[in-house]
């Protein structure tokens, strides 16, 4: 069925093969890509948009000698399937299966392990820096998307590698244009043009001619910018100190390895703008290519279904962009802010009632928290909208331009705790832990739907910063009450009276608990708040009880637990106490109810820690 690809193991082998056969290959994969993410799911119109250029990375570069380092990794399945991880595509994001991103343990082809977006260029920097200041002949190359040249940290690694003396090439896969023929075809004649020995070598030897005649030099500087300049994009790359070469069609074979094999000879910064197409030979994600970025399961003929089918309860992403919603109408200082993340977010309704109060400030994190407090300042009531791990990126700026001036801004969190598929990089593990210490900070964890809304709405009353933390996917189907109520801050609730044992459950962990202290009879809290922590409701059950149990989904060192643990001993009473939450160590891709199993935190998992602590 794939007699090219079949025989491919490995990027040696790819090199092996006649140039001619390459347009086969790059066929055969794309079909291979859509078979296999259709059954397993998985990032899926970037990938289609990467297969001409990964193939032609592999034929030309010496991996795993030389470095490809992919940003994000939206982009590398085709690079896994060429590196001898075809067979186990099966497995991808699945438990003890392939991650979907690049992991340094996994292959010696995954030069850096990547999860979040814009750091391709700082890691190969510093990858050639490395092999240069070693001594060893190696090539570096960062293969970063258009949407990553938003982000600062993209731009603060292209002003450093501008001004060093060191070989680099960054490529910007560039998915959101289009190159008509004819034009594609005289750039990618100007690529190769530019990429070229002679290109090369006339430049440097006019720059020594000239050298001794400044202002001829100057005079005929100003002449070559402007004749790329008018044939190119590329003055912006070129300021920072760079070599531009581009656009070329991305989808053109031939013209991305004659073009590579140019600037592989080049010394110093080389900067490579080719154009593709996301969902490229896959018509369905062409058209829609925002629907297919990530897929479940799907039939290729068909594409995916129009409805979300599950278990028709609303995920707690549409419990926010609906409270988002009857905010607003509530409070016109209400304003919506999301770091490229509208469809993950649940923004889509908001942007369409209110888009002149919605905005898309790219991937960029931490000016996204800023331009937050810049518009709390000056009367308006900015809620920002992000993945937990994602405002670990922001977390300078949620200290110092947020909470130190106690401006209220509100951060709805969404993928707080694991996420599954997604893996580490995604999981809003560390959450309460650096949100809990920074003072002036109200944190919330709701335990189900209704008490999402009424904890978001909660919040935003609140006079100063303030986040609500909530899992991926769907709660445990509670009725949603429209009416918004504020609840007391710092307040917890007793859900269940029992004897001798008393947990206290935050967040997502409450109904498991709930499920456990049926086996054995305990009480349990509904807690709510992890800052301000509810002390007296933490005292009057260490009073009545014999052990206290604490359940998060974060991890135990410096979370709510620990909360717990210090408000007991500020308040000089001696109780014993269990422990559970996420352990000190990075939890893998897979299923979610099959990592809080592994985890010890499903019923079960809470039941057994339990009764093993009661027997020691």
């Amino acid at each position: 069925m794939y007699p090219l690809l079949e025989n491919i193991n490995s990027p040696a082998d790819l090199r092996l093969l006649p140039r001619t056969q390459l347009p086969q290959l790059a066929r055969e994969l794309r079909e291979f890509l859509v078979e296999s993410v259709s059954k397993t799911g998985g990032h899926f119109a970037s990938n289609l948009g990467s297969i001409e250029l990964t193939i032609a990375l592999h034929y030309v570069f010496d991996t795993p000698h030389d470095r490809l380092v992919w940003d994000v990794g939206h982009q590398t399945y085709p690079h896994k399937i060429l590196t001898g991880r075809r067979e186990r595509m099966d497995t991808m994001r699945q438990f003890g299966g392939l991650a979907g991103f690049p992991k340094r343990e996994e292959s010696e082809y995954d030069t850096f392990g990547v999860g979040h977006s814009s750091t391709s260029i700082g890691a190969a920097l510093g990858m050639a820096v490395a092999a240069k200041t070693l001594g060893i002949e190696r090539k570096s190359v960062a293969i970063i998307g258009d949407g990553a040249m938003t982000a600062g940290q993209a731009f603060e690694a292209l002003n450093n590698a501008g001004a060093m003396d060191t070989d680099l090439l960054v490529i910007l896969n560039d998915n959101d244009m289009s190159i008509s023929p004819n034009v594609g075809a005289l750039n990618n004649y100007l690529a190769k043009l530019m990429s070229g020995r002679f290109y090369a070598a006339m430049r440097q030897g006019s720059s020594k001619v000239l050298g001794i005649a400044p202002p001829l030099k100057e005079i005929a500087s100003k002449m070559e910018e402007h004749v790329k300049g008018f044939f190119t994009p590329g003055t912006l790359f070129e300021e920072f100190g760079f070599n531009y070469i581009g656009p070329i069609d991305g989808h053109d074979l031939d013209a991305l390895v004659d073009t590579l094999k140019n600037i592989r000879s080049l010394k110093g910064p080389q900067f490579l703008h080719i154009v593709t197409k996301k969902g490229q030979g896959y018509k369905l994600a062409e058209n829609d290519p925002v629907k297919y970025h990530g897929v479940t399961k799907f039939d290729p003929a068909n594409g995916l279904a129009g409805g979300k089918g599950g278990s028709g309860k609303p995920q707690y992403t549409q419990v926010f962009g609906d409270w988002l919603c009857d905010m607003a109408k509530q409070d016109p200082r209400l304003v919506g802010i999301t770091p490229a993340m509208r469809e993950g977010s649940g923004m889509v309704r908001f942007e369409k009632e209110h888009p002149d109060r919605y905005y898309d400030v790219a991937i960029a994190e931490q000016h996204a928290v800023t331009f937050a407090g810049g518009m709390a300042c000056d009367g308006l009531k900015p809620v920002v909208a992000i993945y937990s791990t994602f405002l670990q990126r922001g977390y300078d700026q949620l200290i110092h331009d947020v909470a130190l001036q106690n401006l209220p801004v509100m951060f709805a969190l969404d993928r707080a705790g694991l996420v599954g598929a997604d893996g580490p990089t995604h999981a809003g593990a560390f959450d309460l832990s650096y949100l809990r210490c920074i003072p002036n900070m109200l944190v919330a964890a709701p335990s189900d739907e209704n008490e999402c809304r009424q904890l978001l709405y909660t919040a935003f009353q609140h006079n100063g910063p303030s986040a609500v933390r909530y899992p991926r996917g769907t709660g445990p189907g509670a009725e949603i009450q429209q009416q918004m109520t504020a609840l007391p801050i710092g307040k917890g609730v007793l859900r269940r009276q029992g004897r001798k044992i008393a947990i206290l459950a935050f967040g997502s962990m409450v109904h498991p608990a709930l499920a456990a202290a049926e086996q054995l009879d305990a009480s349990v809290a509904d807690m709510r708040f992890v800052k301000p922590l509810d002390a007296e409701l933490v005292r009057q059950l260490a009073e009545s009880h014999e052990l206290i149990v604490t359940v998060e989904e974060n991890v135990v060192m410096g979370g709510a637990g620990s909360a717990c643990i210090e408000a007991l001993q500020a308040l000089r009473l001696t109780v014993p106490v269990l422990q559970l939450g996420l352990p000190d160590d990075y939890v893998e891709h897979g299923d979610p109810a099959l990592l809080l199993k592994n985890c010890g935190l499903d019923a079960a998992g809470i039941e057994a820690s339990i009764r093993q602590r009661l027997a020691d």
